[in-house]
């Protein structure tokens, strides 16, 4: 399966434009099996998400882009999102505590919410989204020689806020994913790597940066 992990919509995520509805037909068009929706610092489209898959018959899972002091986390598993910005790792023992999963979002692209250096000292997170696609080359390269240094898992993913940029990354999965608890299990144990678009669909990423074709080919 391919899912595109970290997604943001306009509901809940303020500097979105993307309709979860405009989400899930790009979703399809691309040809991947399920998006997750990863609004910043608040999980409030859970219900309406969850409606919406049944009636679509689409998977959808609901995340959270959270912001720690240190820089940001894609979490699932955590029920309740914290009301105030807590360390890294008081965070990540929130996700371990709720059985969940966190995942270091685009830890080098040049922003204060990027966790940069911190990565290597902090315990308790499972993947590197080593590759973002709307993260610069060089900053995804450098969390990819990151995650190689620390022998963690890499994911990928569009981040998008825009229709254009939905599916540009990826993560495969080697299991199928029926739930959140099983996508958080594939993660935990390690059984996914990143993947581009491509005319020919998705392929391994062998190269960091995002196929030029890809808004020519969707007409985007």
């Amino acid at each position: 399966m391919i899912i595109d992990l970290h997604v943001h919509e306009k509901r809940h995520s303020s500097d979105s434009v993307l309709s979860l509805e405009d989400a899930v037909w790009q979703a399809r068009k691309l040809g991947l099996d399920g998006i997750c929706i990863t609004d910043h610092d608040n999980n409030e489209i859970r219900d309406f998400a969850k409606d919406y898959s049944e009636e679509v018959d689409f998977p959808i899972f609901v995340g959270a882009e959270i912001f720690t002091k240190e820089g940001d986390f894609v979490v699932f598993g955590l029920d309740k999102i914290p009301d105030k910005t807590l360390s890294a790792q008081e965070l990540l023992h929130e996700v371990e505590e709720a059985g969940g999963v966190a995942i270091a979002a685009h830890p080098y692209r040049n922003t204060f919410r990027s966790l940069g250096d911190w990565s290597y000292t902090l315990e308790g997170f499972w993947a590197v989204e080593a590759f973002n696609g709307t993260t610069l080359i060089e900053k995804n390269e450098q969390a990819l020689n990151m995650a190689k240094e620390i022998n963690m898992p890499m994911v990928g993913a569009s981040d998008a806020h825009q229709i254009k940029d939905l599916g540009k990354m990826a993560t495969r999965f080697l299991s199928k994913i029926h739930s959140e608890k099983d996508l958080i299990n594939a993660i935990k144990t390690g059984q996914v790597y990143p993947v581009e678009w491509t005319p020919e669909g998705y392929q391994p990423v062998t190269r960091i940066q995002v196929n030029e074709e890809f808004v020519t080919a969707n007409n985007l």
